[in-house]
């Protein structure tokens, strides 16, 4: 069998690169997608496509690691186009019957939520696949994607290895350009930093050699990248461990926690450019509630 070639589809999101990605796995019978992206890309999902040589319709998988918009909104639009979906049980109820996710989302932003989101169309039951942890899905011309439950960013999060390639979602982290630097998505309602360190450990003890997070880009140091996720996440615990017995309200937790990671942006040179693209893939209010959450609900 040859050699697998990952592409990477930059999703332009709200028209910024390096912030959102897809990636094709061209196999024998068309190609398969880690990822849909959100309903507001689909143009430039498709323009992706054709440049490498692919319609909607040659699109045969849709390996989503999980249903958050900006990983899985536009599921059943390809599932439309023909293609299979797969996801984690604790998503796939989400996908069939769309609108409790949609109201909850609606609630977090308001008036925004189509120009950042789109339309986010039900998948139909007969084009949706439920995986369990360990399960092999066959590509075609005999290429296999192996799906891990890995949880810690979600409980219903999937990450997905392919030849070398581990697909890692968001429990892989955001990293951005080529510094050596990544941050992790802390959102509500289910961050669990125990799982997620677990995860990583699923995930470290496979023969990776290219790591692909959908926030931003393939990079072949895993070694690295997997314990600088291990760093974060104890690096926020003992930052939970200062802060939280205060209890400060939820205001000043996002203050103080913007004004950390901002800080770190600071210190690492970052330009603007790529502070920009973390925001986008990574608003970090919204980590604020997450890590609010978690130490309410785990710790305190």
């Amino acid at each position: 069998m040859a050699k697998t070639t990952v592409q990477l589809i930059d999703l332009d999101f709200q028209g910024h690169a390096t912030a959102m990605a897809v990636y094709a796995v061209p196999h024998a019978d068309g190609v398969a997608l880690v990822e849909s992206g959100p309903g507001s890309t689909i143009p430039a999902l498709e323009r992706g496509l054709a440049a490498l040589g692919y319609g909607l319709k040659d699109v045969s998988h849709v390996l989503l690691t999980h249903i958050h918009l900006d990983h899985g909104g536009a599921a059943g639009f390809l599932a439309s186009q023909g293609a299979q979906v797969f996801v984690h049980p604790n998503g796939a109820p989400h996908l069939l019957n769309p609108e409790k996710l949609i109201a909850s989302a609606t609630r977090i932003y308001g008036d925004k939520m189509h120009s950042l989101w789109g339309d986010f169309l039900p998948v139909p039951p007969d084009r949706l696949t439920i995986l369990q942890d360990g399960d092999r899905i066959a590509l075609g011309g005999g290429l296999e994607a192996l799906a891990l439950d890995t949880p810690g960013h979600a409980e219903h999060h999937l990450s997905y290895f392919v030849d070398g390639y581990c697909f890692t979602g968001d429990v892989g982290g955001i990293r951005i350009s080529a510094y050596p630097y990544l941050r992790l998505p802390f959102v509500p309602p289910e961050l669990h930093l125990e799982k997620w360190h677990a995860s990583i450990n699923k995930l470290q003890a496979l023969d990776v050699r290219h790591v692909a997070p959908t926030h931003f880009g393939i990079f072949d140091d895993p070694a690295w990248h997997f314990e600088a996720i291990h760093r974060v996440l104890d690096d926020v615990e003992a930052w939970l461990v200062e802060v939280m017995p205060a209890d400060p309200p939820i205001e000043d937790l996002r203050s103080k926690f913007v004004d950390w990671m901002e800080e770190q942006g600071r210190a690492m040179g970052l330009p603007e450019d790529v502070r920009q693209a973390y925001a986008l893939a990574n608003p970090l209010g919204m980590s604020a509630d997450g890590l609010q959450r978690y130490w309410r609900k785990f710790r305190s």
